[in-house]
């Protein structure tokens, strides 16, 4: 059987219906590689609906030629089409070859469909060469406070990938006077010096380290109380005798 027959029939395969038929395909695919799968596998993980599916998709390309696996996907990043830009981002994180660091670009980093970000920042916290880790921290900081619980804790996983290096970003974040960015930068540093606490955890007890900051001081409020009973009626001069 030529490479355009096999090709044909695993395309076809990868287009049925049944989401376990597809599964099943990809998974063979994987299992017995080809060079020639390499363009059907990447074109499929633009397009398919299944997260499973889509997972064994990146396993079969890693179980390809990396070279030949990277060469098909760069192009995928400056797709039009989201899917194909987070699942190519995804892929090379899997793979882990040093060399496409310089492919996650800042446009990649601070995608606006958070899908393509979060996948971005994966990928760049697990890529990212020792000299750079404090710039990437820089950059990935901009991003604490934004969306939902799911990209805020992808957010904050990135941050401790990077390491110790992403602490002054932290810090720095940590003191804003945004609440939103300011609690999400106190739960990712309590991740950093704990990386197997649970991120909601994290949030609970970055909210109330918030909350305390912000209350006065008891010598503050004190001293308010006394400004204030100064001021009241009760507090004027006494009549002469």
């Amino acid at each position: 059987m030529n490479d355009g027959d096999i090709t044909a029939g695993l395309r076809a395969a990868l287009e049925r219906a049944d989401a376990s038929e597809r599964l099943r395909a990809a998974m063979d695919a994987g299992t017995r590689p080809n060079h020639a799968f390499i363009d059907v596998l990447v074109a499929r993980c633009a397009v398919e609906p299944d997260f499973f599916v889509r997972d064994m998709l990146t396993w079969a390309l890693t179980r390809h030629d990396p070279s030949a696996v990277v060469a098909a996907i760069l192009p995928e990043l400056g797709s039009p089409f989201p899917q194909a830009r987070s699942q190519g981002l995804h892929t090379l994180s899997k793979i882990g070859d040093p060399a496409t660091w310089s492919a996650i670009t800042p446009a990649l980093l601070h995608d606006e469909e958070s899908a393509v970000a979060r996948a971005a920042w994966r990928a760049a916290a697990g890529l990212v060469p020792d000299g750079e880790r404090a710039a990437l921290a820089d950059a990935l900081a901009t991003h604490l406070g934004r969306g939902d619980i799911e990209t805020r804790r992808s957010l904050s996983r990135a941050f401790v990938m990077i390491g110790e290096e992403a602490g002054a970003a932290v810090d720095v974040a940590a003191g804003s006077e945004d609440e939103g960015v300011r609690v999400h930068a106190l739960a990712t540093r309590a991740l950093m010096d704990d990386p197997d606490a649970g991120f909601e955890g994290a949030v609970d007890h970055a909210r109330r380290v918030a909350a305390l900051r912000d209350a006065p001081a008891a010598g503050d409020a004190t001293a308010a109380g006394d400004a204030t009973a100064s001021d009241g009626p009760d507090a004027a001069e006494p009549p002469d005798a």
